[in-house]
């Protein structure tokens, strides 16, 4: 359902609904590299070389799926 604002633009509730979901990638991506980490170590007693492989390998997965999530949001064309 598209409405027009202001300027006349239509307003793409499904873009903005798709935006809004993107904010918790990144640091939820993190926090599953933290757990993820902080297991390993204390299973392997390795701290804190899997935190901090783990951590680095959230944030590059994190970042990745932002920036997939946004070009998918940005390709897309208006209906």
């Amino acid at each position: 359902m598209n409405q027009k604002n202001a300027s006349g633009k239509k307003i793409n509730y499904r873009k903005i609904a798709e935006l809004s979901t993107l904010w918790m990638v990144l640091p939820s991506s993190i926090a599953v590299g933290l757990f993820m980490g902080w297991l390993l170590d204390k299973s392997l007693h390795t701290h804190p070389w899997m935190l901090g492989i783990f951590t680095v390998l959230g944030i590059i997965a994190g970042f990745r799926s932002l920036i997939r999530g946004l070009n998918k949001i940005g390709i897309e064309k208006d209906d």
